[in-house]
C-alpha cells in the first residue's frame, strides 16, 4: 500500500545516503529501518514483562506548543536558578 511522508531536507539526505551505502532502494532503508524499531521496541517488553517509560508515554510526546516561548533553550541555567532560589542560605558557624 502507497504511503506518502514528507520529510525535511536533512532526513531525505540521510535516506539517500544511507540507501546508497547499503545498496538499496529508499523505500527498502525506511522498511529496513522500521522493522528494526518494532523488533526493538518488542524487545523491550519482552524483557520486562511491561512497556518502557517511553512507551507509556509516547502518546503525548510532542503535543503540546509553548506558543514560542522557547522553554529548553538554557534549561540547565534555568533549574540552577531555581534551585538556588529554593535552597536556604547557608549560615556561617
Amino acid at each position: 500500500m502507497p504511503t506518502s511522508v514528507r520529510l525535511d531536507l536533512r532526513t531525505e539526505r540521510l535516506i539517500r545516503q544511507l540507501a546508497k551505502q547499503r545498496g538499496q532502494t529508499k523505500s527498502e532503508l525506511i522498511r529496513t529501518a522500521i522493522e528494526t524499531l518494532a523488533r526493538d521496541a518488542a524487545d523491550t517488553k519482552l524483557q520486562t514483562g511491561r512497556p518502557s517509560a517511553y512507551d507509556r508515554v509516547a502518546h503525548v510526546i510532542g503535543v503540546a506548543d509553548s506558543g514560542g516561548a522557547a522553554l529548553s533553550e538554557r534549561a540547565g541555567e534555568r533549574f540552577r536558578d531555581l534551585l538556588i532560589q529554593r535552597t536556604p542560605a547557608r549560615r556561617s558557624g
